[in-house]
């Protein structure tokens, strides 16, 4: 029996507001536990809930980012469940009114780009977190995240494979970077993923028994999890076994999936509209005001980087992938319009000092005039390559000018023909061998001769200086 994938995933993206969603709290993370709270994140009788702007226009702009149609119409719900982590034992949520519905997103696929169908995105507050303790069987709670703004972007069952799953992750997750709504950080949280996953005879059209996977904290979490699942289900399915619809945990260690609980329906949650806040509608000013607020989509700039810069695919891929870095990469090709040569110090050397220096990248203080300043003074010879490169990464660190960095250790290049000649006589005269060898036509061997001029001058002469001077001495012996 053939049998076919179908996967819908559930993101769930934090912002980075100041404060939380119906408080006054502060939204940071890292805080010792329990010391962001109120009554009213922490659900007191009594409490009311006050809409955070700033959160409502987040999720409005995230919604139109990901083509989807906006409900201007703005009511809340309460999802009724409970869990620990969730102190007034339901969560303000959206059921009936979502902000957005019906978007989508282009994913890549060995097939061409495929559209991934955006169900529905709506705004609630995330519930607090568990700390289990397995040696001495407790669990704590920290109620610091209960009221954290939370988009849920929920999508149609458009998945075929594992591998689609976490490529529309990828494709997503670059999409909401570019907004400057959230850190989309996975490690801390502010970016989470659930999967539904069935599998069904090839051909037919009803979906199958679903399982919903959690406890994934990477992409390759996520597609290792569906990967085993689409397995587990086969087996099951082949021994003649029942699928049974339930939530499932994802166990890093072992690399498989474990059954936490039967899986809920809506009506199990018993919504209905949220008392404590008062229905409104969005006007249509405001939505059109944050339509053009939206910044340049990654994808846009993927092709305009080809077609107006002349980037090959690959180039353009990987000055999308940061924003801040695509932002940087244009700043510093309208100081110095040869684009492919400041992609290739910017995905280099410059990616290198900053994976190594571990800076965040919208904390580079490095300037796009103090950066192309380095590869114009390559061009012109002042500095070697490696020796330029060696700059960067020094004013990575201390924050310095090139021009101080070269005064400081000496590294200006040496042009001079009298100083340079005198390297070049020594290394002819050291290396009379592979001079016989150029003079009998094999010119490539004068690579040799100009590395050992670059070991004599400690880095510091010109090598197209060097090769000038090294095939005029041998043309003229």
């Amino acid at each position: 029996m053939i049998f076919e994938t179908v996967i819908g995933l559930e993101v769930h993206l934090q912002f980075g507001t100041k404060t939380k969603i119906f408080c006054g709290c502060a939204n940071e993370f890292g805080k010792a536990p329990n010391t962001s709270v109120c009554p009213v994140c922490l659900g007191l009788p009594g409490s009311l809930p006050v809409l955070n702007q700033t959160a409502l226009h987040y999720a409005i702009k995230v919604a139109l980012a990901l083509n989807c149609k906006i409900n201007s119409y703005i009511q809340f719900d309460r999802k009724n469940y409970y869990y620990p982590d969730l102190p007034k034992g339901y969560q303000i949520s959206q059921f009936k009114y979502p902000i957005g519905h019906d978007g989508f997103i282009m994913i890549p696929t060995e097939k061409g780009p495929k559209k991934i169908c955006i169900h529905r995105a709506h705004l609630e507050e995330d519930a607090g977190k568990l700390i289990h303790n397995a040696q001495d069987n407790t669990s704590l709670v920290n109620y610091n995240r209960c009221g954290t703004p939370l988009m849920e972007i929920v999508t149609d069952p458009d998945m075929r494979s594992p591998q689609e799953a976490y490529d529309y992750l990828q494709t997503l997750k670059l999409n909401l970077s570019y907004l400057n709504v959230s850190d989309c950080d996975m490690e801390k949280g502010s970016l989470r993923c659930d999967a539904n996953i069935s599998i069904r005879p090839k051909g037919r059209r009803a979906l199958g028994v679903k399982a919903e996977l959690k406890n994934m904290n990477s992409f390759k979490a996520v597609k290792a999890a569906l990967t085993y699942e689409v397995k587990r289900q086969q087996k099951m399915i082949l021994k003649g076994q029942k699928i049974l619809q339930e939530t499932r945990l994802w166990n890093e260690d072992k690399a498989i999936t474990l059954t936490m609980r039967g899986k809920e329906e809506a009506h199990d949650y018993r919504y209905f509209p949220e008392p404590d806040l008062v229905p409104f509608t969005v006007d249509q000013d405001v939505i059109a005001q944050i339509q053009e607020s939206l910044p340049e989509s990654p994808q846009n700039k993927f092709e305009r980087f080809q077609n107006d810069l002349g980037l090959n695919s690959y180039d353009a891929g990987v000055m999308i992938q940061e924003a801040a870095i695509a932002d940087f990469f244009e700043k510093c090709v309208s100081l110095y319009p040869q684009a492919k040569k400041v992609c290739n110090w910017i995905s280099g050397p410059l990616l290198q000092g900053i994976h190594e220096g571990k800076i965040p990248y919208d904390q580079l203080t490095l300037s796009a005039k103090s950066f192309t300043d380095i590869i114009q003074k390559v061009d012109n010879g002042d500095i070697s390559n490696l020796t330029g490169k060696d700059i960067l990464k020094d004013m990575l660190t201390s924050g310095k000018t090139a021009d101080e960095i070269i005064k400081e250790k000496g590294l200006s290049q040496v042009s001079d023909d009298d100083i340079l000649m005198n390297i070049v006589d020594e290394v002819l005269k050291e290396n009379e061998t592979v001079v016989q060898q150029i003079k009998d036509g094999k010119t490539g061997a004068i690579g040799f001769l100009i590395g050992s001029a670059m070991k004599k001058s400690k880095g510091k002469a010109n090598p197209k200086k060097l090769n000038e001077l090294i095939h005029r001495r041998i043309s003229h012996d």
